[in-house]
């Protein structure tokens, strides 16, 4: 095999890890970050944050790959879809398990130095990820169990930090969950018609009608939760500015979904990212500068 030719391998492997698209990746960093920084008080060990940034973005590119595998007959009649390197014959299914398996070993290997509960929750982790794309053959809203999959860092991380998994950590997965009911719907806004026709069941269909209702109601709830969580831990002004700022968000991307066009869902669901990152930002500002300054 020649230079280009691998190169070219190499390209389709990070079209297929979605590398290129870093969207998929924040919004399952984000709440895992949200947990690691409540679980130290904001004084995360350099080497944990590392196995928990880099463990993220091996887990997500495994499940991606997993993801186009288990749909590769569903993407080819997907207009947005129909390129992707599998459901294209570009990389065959052998080819794909591999890379899947290979990326879950590497992500496995990292967390060897953390405690053994940190392991048990990580088969947890690689089964909601593996199970998730076979949900929507049957499931009515399988956004809810993706929100499990992509929180599911969360109590990993306190189970790094603490060696245990205290009740917050369950109420921040809770609301990572009717969060990602809400920007996951968006996205399966955007390919309604096309889910339709080949049968795959998502919250945008379900919802029907009510859906930028849906969407609006599990943002609330999410960021209900969130307060509920700052107001336990003792959070101030700092952690509930990141909320004020995270209404602002939704409520600009209720202006975006309430047209129901499919460019317009897809830029709010994209720009979940922020939603999260704002979140983060009043966790830092409240365990990381407003200590400097005294309460």
């Amino acid at each position: 095999m020649t230079f280009i030719q691998i190169k070219q391998r190499v390209d389709l492997y990070e079209k297929l890890m979605r590398l290129d698209k870093p969207v998929g990746t924040l919004l399952l960093l984000w709440p895992t970050l949200w947990g690691l920084w409540l679980a130290t008080d904001g004084v995360p060990n350099l080497m944990l944050l590392w196995i928990f940034v880099l463990g993220t973005v091996l887990m997500r590119s495994a499940g991606c790959v997993i993801n186009d595998y288990a749909d590769r007959d569903f993407d080819a009649h997907v207009e947005r879809t129909k390129d992707r390197p599998i459901a294209a014959g570009q990389v065959s299914t052998k080819e794909a398990l591999w890379l899947a398996g290979g990326l879950t070993v590497a992500a496995g290997l990292m967390i060897l130095p953390l405690d053994k509960l940190v392991w048990g929750l990580a088969v947890i982790a690689v089964f909601l990820a593996v199970s998730y794309p076979f949900t929507k053959r049957f499931f009515a809203i399988p956004q809810a169990y993706l929100g499990l999959a992509f929180g599911f860092g969360i109590p990993m991380a306190y189970a790094a930090v603490q060696a245990a998994v205290p009740g917050v950590a369950w109420w921040l997965l809770l609301a990572n969950v009717f969060w990602a009911i809400a920007y996951d719907t968006e996205y399966a806004m955007v390919d309604r018609e096309d889910d339709l026709k080949i049968g795959i069941r998502t919250s945008a269909i379900t919802f029907g009608k009510f859906d930028i209702a849906a969407v609006m109601l599990s943002y609330t709830l999410a960021l209900v939760i969130l307060c509920g969580v700052g107001y336990a831990e003792k959070l101030r002004w700092g952690f509930f500015a990141g909320i004020f700022v995270a209404v602002i968000i939704v409520g600009y991307h209720y202006t975006l979904i309430r047209g129901r066009e499919r460019e317009a869902c897809f830029k709010a669901f994209r720009h979940n990212v922020w939603i999260g990152a704002a979140i983060f930002g009043g966790l830092v500002v409240e365990l990381n500068l407003l200590p400097r300054f005294g309460s």
